[in-house]
């Protein structure tokens, strides 16, 4: 245990020495890979392995990652949740994925894909690198479970009598003797498991090649190079560390060796053109390095990771900010209703509250103080102050609510001097202001009144709403921020807490904000 805490001072004092990795080695495969991967989905390439680069070395914008999402939605609910019914590494690599954009695993349409690896021994049928990555996985995002000590034994139980590990056989194989390594490196304060890294180290010291590479079944690969990277950064231990280095040779200096001009990566030497999983697990390889070297968290250790797919619209104000998934809510009476996933979106993010911690009472009527409540946590605006109304006073706890929502233009008052908080929001109003919000997050609200009355014209009673309200309306109904399913629009009715929530809920996701 000294003699391995003696190591990582060492490597701690040497980071300044490590082997640069330049801006133009990352941005010219990130690009590559943009390229080749214009629409990530669930895969082993062009998926995953993708994200997780791009994630970690910042090299994609918002859009990207949502779009994968969006095919992780998509791909889930064709699924039923069911990603594979024996390989649960598909779930490790779609939660490692989640967790690098900022994204909640244990909820992607209702269904918590971090679950399937807590079932032992499904996770661990398909050999050690099942226990591996659901360890990874589970780590990343630091899920609650109870199971992780299990899988640090189980990966201790299948070392090899060399010191490394492998999918079958007595003899270790590099990239899996990596993998165990990255997996294992959060648990060095267990005695067990320093002195079976020291081990594994000392072997990969000796299998190291002369040029600094490493092989896999008797091959050299940029693969094996670039899991060796990966461990060594998630050990703490500088890619120079005198054990690791061969005739001035690292084994990052061998990895580049397989790079291409156009930033992908071969396989193998003899190959001429690049190959998918090379490139990407390469590209994560120089991540890992690059944030070694600029003291960031490790690839794997994601405290830092925040919701990247959502940045919101370019034109919307800069005051509108993203409130992130805070707690898991619900209410024991939305169970079956059909606004459920918008409330439960909204109240996760504490940006609307239960008339009790238990129930939320979705069909109430909702105040216009309520309302400019909710709409102020939605934007996650700062309080302002200018209100002048006289039925407003400093005591009441919708004061600051109310003054912002006006200052921003969301909100009028029913008189120049009056606002009425405790009255009933109808629902043109309510479209009213929801409208105002969605033009502050960036979205195009505006309908002339030609095109207003087209959208509406299939609403029997759109000529009993208020000519003010017509294009609010028409937005609302058009870009689906209002449930166009119901025939009638009832404008002078009032609106439910449900509805409120359904259309924030709809204004958000237009602005990617959600």
């Amino acid at each position: 245990m000294k003699k391995l805490l003696s190591l990582f001072l060492c490597a701690i004092i040497t980071l300044g020495m490590m082997p640069s990795v330049t801006a133009a080695d990352i941005d010219t495969t990130a690009n590559y890979i943009l390229k080749s991967t214009k629409n990530p989905t669930v895969a082993s390439v062009g998926g995953e392995w993708a994200v997780l680069g791009l994630a970690r070395g910042g090299k994609a914008d918002g859009e990207y990652f949502e779009k994968y999402y969006e095919n992780v939605e998509t791909y889930v609910k064709d699924k039923e949740g069911v990603l594979h019914s024996r390989k649960y590494t598909e779930y490790s690599r779609v939660v490692i994925a989640l967790t690098a954009i900022g994204k909640d695993a244990t909820n992607v349409c209702g269904y918590d894909l971090t679950k399937p690896l807590l079932d032992f021994d499904k996770t661990v049928w398909q050999g050690v690198n099942g226990a591996i990555f659901a360890l990874i996985a589970l780590d990343s995002g630091d899920y609650k479970c109870s199971i992780r000590n299990k899988y640090v034994d189980h990966i201790l139980e299948k070392q090899l009598e060399d010191g490394g590990w492998a999918l079958s056989g007595k003899n270790a194989d590099s990239d899996v003797t990596a993998m165990a390594l990255q997996a294992l490196a959060k648990y060095l304060d267990r005695k067990d498991v320093s002195e079976a890294v020291e081990k594994a180290l000392t072997l990969m010291s000796k299998k190291q090649l002369a040029n600094g590479g490493f092989t896999t079944q008797g091959e050299e690969t940029a693969e094996s190079a670039a899991q060796m990277v990966v461990a060594l950064t998630e050990l703490g231990i500088p890619l120079d560390d005198s054990r690791f280095v061969k005739n001035g040779k690292t084994v990052l200096d061998a990895m580049l060796a397989f790079r291409l001009a156009s930033g992908g990566f071969k396989h193998t030497k003899e190959q001429t053109g690049a190959d998918g999983m090379a490139t990407e697990q390469c590209f994560y390889a120089l991540v890992a390095a690059e944030r070694a070297e600029s003291g960031k968290s490790s690839l794997y250790r994601m405290s830092d990771a925040k919701d990247i797919a959502l940045q919101g619209l370019s034109q919307k104000h800069p005051d509108v900010q993203i409130k992130p998934v805070a707690i898991k809510k619900t209410f024991s009476d939305i169970a079956n209703h059909k606004y459920k996933k918008a409330i439960e979106a909204l109240a996760s993010r504490k940006i609307i509250n239960g008339k009790t911690d238990t129930q939320f009472y979705p069909n109430a009527a909702i105040t216009r103080a309520e309302f400019a409540t909710i709409v102020v946590n939605a934007l996650g605006l700062p309080f302002k102050t200018g209100g002048s109304f006289k039925d407003i006073k400093k005591s009441d706890w919708f004061y600051s609510y109310v003054n912002t929502a006006y200052c921003y233009g969301i909100i009028k008052g029913v008189s120049a001097t009056e606002f009425d908080p405790h009255g009933t929001l109808t629902r043109e109003e309510a479209a009213v202001m929801v409208a105002r919000a969605a033009k502050l997050c960036g979205v195009d609200t505006e309908y002339s009144e030609f095109d207003a009355r087209n959208v509406l014209a299939g609403f029997s009673d759109y000529v009993k709403a208020s000519d003010w309200a017509l294009s609010s309306l028409a937005f609302c109904y058009d870009k689906g921020v209002l449930d166009d399913s119901v025939l009638k629009i009832n404008p002078k009715q009032g609106v439910t807490r449900a509805e409120v929530a359904d259309m924030l809920y709809n204004v958000l996701t237009l602005a990617k904000l959600v």
